[in-house]
């Protein structure tokens, strides 16, 4: 088993399942294209990728009939719900819906009209990144994506699945690209909160999907403001460090932001706890500014994830 790890002076700060989006509203349901920025299917053009599905979008009529049919079949089932919306975007009573999911598109033209998962010019980034991201070309009964956030960069690293024995990683480094060639992710909730469009400085992006969203973009998000363990009070230094190694014995040194609140959270990666399903589970503590850990009953509003 080879769990792959960042260099030994570069920290690692997150890790998460991923793949290429897949389209929720009707008209693009359970599709994703691969689009120049013309709009023109590229899967092809893509140096070393298999042959994938070509997808057709539904049209208003497909879409009438298919959610009459599935209207019928829902009504038949539960006596309570109506048809569905012909065009996609305003879909409601989705089932599974997460927290952060909405029904409403805020994104028309890329998530009900198209729904590209990559958008790039020849020769861009976007275009680089690898084929087993897609579900369509990449079964996740057999093979699974994660990316790996460091100080550094961003990378995707893949490995064989073995059904049963999530905690069995054999890491394939699949793509990376530094932490400065991306400008910006930006967050989409429709429909279940689980996606992200991530753009690159050469203007290419990509629109990839996490059931642990929060850790593969919160550190591509916000700053890399982590407070050295030295300039932490004695007290908030005994306090991380004794909670880095009660979590596990490989585990790597403790992160420390300051909330907006004045409070202390402490994060830890350990590359013993990579799960297959869920990367690696959140290890974090909040500790008030005397060093002590505070009871989950004490957070304040700030010091929750988001």
């Amino acid at each position: 088993m080879s769990i792959w790890q960042p260099e030994a002076d570069e920290a690692l700060i997150a890790r998460a399942p991923v793949t290429f989006a897949t389209g929720a509203a009707t008209p693009v349901s359970g599709m994703r294209w691969f689009r120049d920025t013309q709009r023109n299917d590229i899967q092809d053009e893509l140096a070393g990728w298999p042959a994938g599905p070509t997808y057709k979008y539904r049209s208003v009529g497909d879409t009438v009939a298919r959610n009459t049919a599935k209207g019928l079949l829902v009504a038949v089932g539960s006596g309570i719900r109506g048809f569905l919306s012909a065009h996609g975007g305003a879909i409601g009573g989705t089932p599974g819906l997460g927290d952060k999911g909405t029904n409403v598109s805020h994104d028309y033209a890329d998530e009900v009209d198209d729904f590209p998962v990559m958008w790039a010019a020849p020769g861009t980034i976007a275009r680089t990144l690898p084929w087993q991201l897609d579900p369509a070309r990449s079964s996740e009964k057999l093979y699974r994506t994660h990316a790996v956030i460091t100080d550094r960069r961003l990378a995707i690293v893949g490995f064989p699945y073995v059904k049963g024995n999530d905690m069995l990683i054999d890491d394939e480094l699949l793509w990376e690209t530094p932490r400065s060639s991306i400008e910006r992710v930006e967050l989409r909730d429709f429909k279940y909160g689980c996606d992200a469009k991530v753009f690159f400085v050469d203007g290419s992006w990509c629109r990839l999907a996490s059931i642990n969203r929060e850790r593969l973009t919160r550190y591509l998000i916000e700053p890399l403001d982590f407070i050295p363990l030295e300039s932490l009070t004695p007290a908030q230094r005994n306090t991380a460090e004794a909670f880095a190694v009660a979590q596990a014995p490989d585990a790597e040194l403790p992160l420390v932001k300051r909330n907006p609140c004045g409070c202390l959270r402490v994060e830890v990666v350990a590359l013993s706890t990579v799960h297959a399903f869920f990367g690696h589970t959140g290890l974090d503590m909040v500790m008030d500014t005397n060093g002590t850990e505070l009871k989950l009953t004490e957070y304040h509003p700030e010091d929750f994830l988001t």
